[in-house]
Parts: C-alpha cells; sequence; structure tokens
C-alpha cells in the first residue's frame, strides 16, 4: 500500500482532491462538450415540441452529456490505476504483472510495453542476485576460514560452518552474542592483518587474522575472517626439511666419500709389511684431501650459519644513487655501467643492501664472462621510481638461466667454488626490507635480469 502524507487540515485535502487528476480529466470532458450540449439544447429549446417533451429530452441530453464525460474520464485513468498498480507490484519485488495492450503503434501501448519490459529486466536481475547471493552463502558456509560478522553494537550477525567449528558452538549459540562474550573482541582491534598463535575452544595452532569494516544498507559492520596456517606451515616445514636435508646429504657425502675411501687406504698400509717406499707420500696425500674436506665442511657450516642469523636492518636514510655507485665500483673485473635514475633517498640498512647489490652484481660479471661466450658483453646497473617503490635493475648478456627452480634453494650452486648462498641471502636482505628480489631471462637480449623492490618511505 502506498503511504500517503498525512494533511494538516482539511481545506488543503478537499483542495488537492477537487484538483486531482481524475477530477480534472472529467471538468475537461464537460468543458469540451459544454458548447455542443449547449447548442443541442438551444434546438430543443426553439423547437415546436411540448413542453413535457423538451423537459425529457433535456434530461437524456444532461444524462448522455454526464455519462460519456465520466466514459472519457474512465477510459484516462484506468491504464493509468493499471500501470500505478504494477509500478507498485515492482516495488513489493512481485514481478509476476503484465500489462495488456502492449503496442509500438500506440502511445499509451508503447509505455505499457516498456513497463512489461522493465518488469522483465528487474525479475532477471533479481533471479541473478537472489542466485548470487545463495552461491555466496554456499561457499561462506564451506570454505574453511572461520567467518564472523558484527553490527555496530559489536553482537554477532553471520557465522559459517568454519566458525562453528572454531568456537565449538552452533550458530544458533552464538548468534546475537557480543564479541567479547565470544572472546573475539581482542582481534577485533587489530589493525591489519597478523599472524597469531592462540587457542580457540575448538582448535589451537597459528591463525591469520584478518579485519576489515563494510557497510549493509548503510549501517557500519565488522568482518572478521580467521584462517587456519598450521597444516599450510606444517608443509611448508616439510619441504624445508626435505631440502635441507637433501642439500646437507648431497654436501656431507661429497665430503665423507673421499674421505672413507682414502682413510681406508691408509688402513691397509698399516697390515702391510714392509710399507711401500712411497707410502709417506701417500700418507701425505690423502691427510692433505682429508683436511681439504673437512675445511669445506667447516666453510658450508659457517655459510649455513650466516644465511640462518642474517641480523635485523639497521634502518637509517641511503641515498640510492651513492650506494648504486659504490657497490658497481667494487668490481674490477669488468666495467659496470650504471644508468642514473631519478634522485631518491630511502630508508634502509646501507650495509645490508650494498652486500645484496655486490652479490647480485658479481653473478651478473660471472654470466657475462662465461667461457662458452666469444665476445663478453656489458653489465647494466639502473633503477626507476614505481609509484611507491623502487626498482632496480642488474642486467647481464651471459648464457641465461638454464633450470630456475633451484635458484634460491640453500647450497645449490653451479659454480665450481660457489657457497649457494648469495642469492638466497639477497632475497632475505630485500624481504627483511619489505621488498622482494626476482631473477629472470631478459626477453630483450640474452642473458638475465636481476629486480629489487624496495618501499619508499613517505609515498
Amino acid at each position: 500500500m502506498i503511504k500517503r502524507p498525512k494533511a494538516r487540515s482539511s481545506e488543503p485535502i478537499s483542495k488537492a482532491r477537487l484538483f486531482s487528476f481524475q477530477n480534472r480529466i472529467l471538468l475537461s470532458a464537460l468543458l469540451i462538450s459544454t458548447p455542443g450540449f449547449g447548442f443541442a439544447q438551444y434546438l430543443l429549446w426553439t423547437s415546436d415540441f411540448t413542453l413535457q417533451n423538451k423537459w425529457t429530452i433535456c434530461i437524456l441530453l444532461a444524462v448522455a452529456w454526464a455519462l460519456g464525460a465520466l466514459f472519457l474520464q474512465s477510459q484516462v485513468m484506468r491504464p493509468l490505476q493499471t500501470m500505478a498498480n504494477m509500478v507498485a507490484a515492482l516495488r513489493e519485488d512481485d514481478f509476476s504483472f503484465r500489462a495488456r495492450g502492449a503496442s509500438r503503434h500506440d502511445a499509451l501501448g508503447e509505455l505499457v510495453l516498456e513497463l512489461n519490459l522493465l518488469s522483465d529486466n528487474l525479475q532477471s536481475h533479481r533471479l541473478g542476485a537472489l542466485e548470487a547471493v545463495a552461491l555466496l552463502k554456499k561457499v561462506l558456509m564451506e570454505i574453511d576460514v572461520a567467518v564472523f560478522t558484527f553490527d555496530p553494537k559489536q553482537r554477532l550477525r553471520i557465522v559459517n560452518r568454519a566458525g562453528e567449528q572454531l568456537m565449538a558452538l552452533t550458530a544458533e549459540n552464538m548468534l546475537g552474542k557480543t564479541a567479547e562474550e565470544l572472546s573475539l573482541h581482542e582481534l577485533l582491534k587489530s589493525g591489519g592483518p597478523q599472524t597469531v598463535r592462540m587457542t580457540f575452544p575448538g582448535k589451537e595452532g597459528r591463525w591469520a587474522i584478518q579485519h576489515t569494516k563494510f557497510r549493509e544498507a548503510g549501517v557500519p559492520h565488522e568482518l572478521l575472517l580467521i584462517s587456519d596456517l598450521s597444516r599450510a606451515l606444517r608443509e611448508e616445514e616439510r619441504q624445508a626439511w626435505q631440502r635441507l636435508i637433501r642439500v646437507l646429504g648431497h654436501e656431507l657425502n661429497n665430503s665423507l666419500a673421499p674421505i672413507k675411501s682414502i682413510a681406508g687406504t691408509l688402513i691397509t698400509y698399516g697390515s702391510r709389511n714392509p710399507l711401500p717406499a712411497d707410502w709417506q707420500q701417500d700418507v701425505q696425500r690423502g691427510l692433505g684431501v682429508i683436511e681439504g674436506r673437512a675445511d669445506s665442511l667447516s666453510r658450508f657450516m659457517q655459510a649455513y650459519t650466516k644465511l640462518a642469523k642474517l641480523p635485523a636492518p639497521s634502518i637509517t636514510k641511503v641515498d640510492v644513487s651513492s650506494l648504486v655507485h659504490r657497490a658497481a665500483s667494487l668490481e674490477t673485473r669488468l666495467p659496470v655501467q650504471v644508468e642514473d635514475g631519478e634522485p631518491v633517498t630511502i630508508e634502509a640498512d646501507p650495509d645490508q643492501l650494498e652486500q645484496l647489490l655486490i652479490n647480485i652484481i658479481r653473478n651478473a660479471v660471472d654470466a657475462t664472462l662465461d667461457p662458452t661466450i666469444k665476445t663478453p658483453g656489458n653489465v647494466r646497473v639502473s633503477w626507476n621510481v614505481n609509484g611507491r617503490g623502487l626498482q632496480v635493475y642488474v642486467r647481464d648478456e651471459g648464457p641465461g638461466l638454464l633450470n630456475s627452480k633451484n635458484l634460491f634453494v640453500p647450497f645449490f650452486t653451479t659454480k665450481t667454488n660457489g657457497s649457494g648462498i648469495g642469492l638466497v641471502l639477497s632475497r632475505q636482505i630485500a624481504e627483511a626490507h619489505g621488498g622482494s628480489f626476482t631473477l629472470k631471462n631478459r626477453v630483450d637480449h640474452t642473458g638475465c635480469e636481476a629486480e629489487l623492490r624496495l618501499p619508499i618511505a613517505g609515498k
């Protein structure tokens, strides 16, 4: 039902009714037909009919005059009332009504046709919205992320199945309770994504907490997402252990195999009588090999300790141009070309970033001086500012990457005297500064492109 505003007095109501649209139509019909009615009256009363017949015909003409005006009013108002009822049905989300008389060859019929098409479109959109909401509810209930929605009074309004399992309660027992009653109020105070170790009534582990706000019907609500990281962390931990054991096993076997062989050979010397003439040289040579492999294992452990104990960055203001030029000047085997970019200052640890750039430039020069390349190319270092970040590029003209899967596996190296921690350490330094480090083949030339991304404070 359409609600009408209440009038303050009877006078505006009567005036509004008097000059309503339907009354104006009736008055217009009466006024338009008044000349004809008056002319008919003139002819009637000037005729030689009897007085009784004149009054009878006069009354019939007046009734026909009024009925004609009322008929015209109904012909105008009935389609409008039909369309008003149809619009009211659309407002009430009832799309089953259709108006008749839709035709492109009639002005009123064209309006009816457009209303029918509007009803079809609204029905289609509503059906799509209902299906989307149903899908959203289905996804919400099936995902393994606990979802909680709170109103402005921090009362729980929506919870999915994962949230029920997390809290060890059914939705009926939780809906309407406050975040404090559910012991979730501290999580609603978090300003951004965080990882915490917590014990909930239904489970214990490490959790990723995300808290955001949204509006529903103009009213602010709070959305809390709690996802379990334990399984993913265990899988990552398992893979990390597998990689570490594989690397450790490879390095230990490379050292223990010759040590075992040489030790066995030296033991056989003790059972020989007399000893060979060159036994002293064999013993010294064997002990030298054992010493060399022991030194190799010692360097390996030192490299592992360095990788595992990277200190936190000591943040200070760093001029990028000076940093890049200083790192490039330390490479003496090949001139490194520096393409100056926009002057920029960042907040970072200059020592760690310099070590990172030295590692990248050294690898680029090693690749450019590869023996398989007849004519050594160039190594270029450049940087630019993109949005809120700094991008530093080191491009070489070496043979490129053959296998990029093991680039960041600790202690994996294709160099004869490589330690296998340079790239891993570089990426750790970049991530410790809130940035990233990638290495890929160039698309415009043979060789590799190392890209370092770092945030710029204040942008």
